[in-house]
C-alpha cells in the first residue's frame, strides 16, 4: 500500500458545550490516522474561542480511518465540574482525498453527541 500526502484534503472540528449553550474554547484534541492496526499522531491543537480548529492536518492526510481525541476532562475540570468521560473519541473514516471532514461535538459533563460531515 502506497501511502502518499494529499494537498487539499482537511479535517476540521468543533467542540461546543452544552451545558452552557456556547462554543467550547481551549479543548485540546489530536489528530491521529489508523496504519497497520497503530494509531500514530497527525496534529494536536486547542480550540479556539468559537470551539474550532481549521484545517487540522491539512495536506498531510490519505484515505482511511482517523480519530479525534477531545480532552473534555481538563476542560471541564476548569470549569470546576467533573466529567463522565475524560476523553471523547470520535473515530471515522475518509473515504476521498478530494474532500474536507468536519467533526463536531457537543460536550456535557455526562454526555455527548457527534456531527460528522462531508464537502467536495
Amino acid at each position: 500500500m502506497v501511502n502518499r500526502w494529499v494537498i487539499g484534503m482537511s479535517v476540521s472540528a468543533q467542540a461546543l458545550d452544552g451545558v452552557y449553550g456556547k462554543p467550547a474554547a481551549g479543548v485540546r484534541a489530536r489528530l491521529e490516522h489508523g496504519v497497520d492496526g497503530r494509531w500514530q499522531a497527525v496534529a494536536s491543537a486547542e480550540t479556539d474561542e468559537a470551539g474550532g480548529i481549521a484545517g487540522f492536518g491539512t495536506g498531510r492526510l490519505t484515505r482511511g480511518p482517523y480519530r479525534i481525541v477531545f480532552d473534555s476532562d481538563r476542560y471541564f475540570a476548569g470549569l470546576g465540574v467533573s466529567a463522565a468521560y475524560p476523553e471523547i473519541t470520535v473515530v471515522f473514516r475518509v473515504l476521498s482525498e478530494l474532500h474536507a471532514c468536519q467533526i463536531q461535538v457537543l460536550m456535557t459533563p455526562f454526555s455527548y453527541s457527534l456531527y460528522f460531515g462531508e464537502r467536495a
